[in-house]
């Protein structure tokens, strides 16, 4: 999940639409099921993510501020995504 978070974020800062990412996490859902989105992806940083691009999209905000926030919360310092921590 630590590399799909990073993943996600990169490819959002280069500039792929919401409504792609909107696509690809209900493939998730048609491709493993409810249980396991629900149970794994629906409670990851991954989706934490996608969640607060969502919502900042929502209220206008722009790209340049949306990376600048989910960068700030979901970088290299969050012990969830950044590969300096060991679990």
């Amino acid at each position: 999940m630590r590399q799909a978070s990073r993943e996600l974020i990169k490819a959002y800062s280069l500039g792929v639409p919401i409504d792609e990412l909107d696509e690809l996490f209900a493939l998730f859902i048609w491709n493993q099921g409810i249980g396991h989105f629900a149970s794994e992806i629906g409670s990851s940083q991954l989706f934490k993510i996608y969640k607060t691009i969502k919502e900042m999209e929502d209220k206008g905000i722009e790209r340049k501020g949306i990376v600048e926030n989910i960068m700030k919360d979901f970088g290299e310092n969050n012990p969830n995504i950044g590969t300096a921590y060991k679990q």
